[in-house]
């Protein structure tokens, strides 16, 4: 009951279920460490769950060739974003300014952002986290990303342009 005459009179709940306020929102340091140790165990399950999923179900490889586009369609210092048969994974195709072809992962290697070709500066950006790779070997130049970019191997066929994967046999030319 209330006794202050000011106030309102409380509701018929709060007199069956006093709650006090003060307790209600404290949280003390054991339920804090225990919120901390669900958090950091879901956090290291998640990790290890990742881990063994890339190691029982490994990537999927594509075989022979895949055609991109044709050479025209990509100026140069351009780029064509395209996907192989059978994957969601998207790939950039660079056509850089020295005549060279090269196609990327188009996922950063750190925490999956895009990445886009710079011409200018003749690298690769990923924008999230200030990272930048080499447009024609992938590798990280500066910022957070651990390994350097996918690649594919990329073939000319007159005026069509063919990816295919790094270690198969057809003649790289650029």
């Amino acid at each position: 009951m209330n006794d202050d005459p000011k106030l309102p009179q409380r509701p018929s709940w709060e007199n069956d279920f006093p709650i006090d306020r003060l307790e209600a929102v404290h949280v003390s340091r054991r339920e804090f460490a225990k919120y901390l140790t669900l958090l950091s165990g879901g956090l290291c399950a998640g990790s290890g769950w990742l881990a063994v999923k890339d190691r029982l179900f490994p990537r999927h490889r594509f075989q022979g060739e895949a055609l991109v586009c044709q050479t025209g369609d990509v100026p140069s210092g351009g780029t064509w974003p395209f996907t192989l048969p059978g994957s969601n994974v998207p790939y950039i195709l660079i056509h850089l300014e020295t005549g060279e072809w090269r196609a990327f992962e188009q996922k950063c290697t750190h925490l999956s952002c895009a990445v886009f070709y710079q011409p200018k500066e003749g690298k690769i950006e990923c924008p999230c986290h200030n990272g930048w790779f080499d447009a024609r070997t992938g590798a990280v130049l500066q910022g957070p990303p651990p390994r350097p970019l996918p690649q594919l191997k990329v073939t000319l066929r007159g005026d069509k342009v063919f990816v295919s994967e790094p270690g198969s046999d057809s003649p790289q030319t650029a």
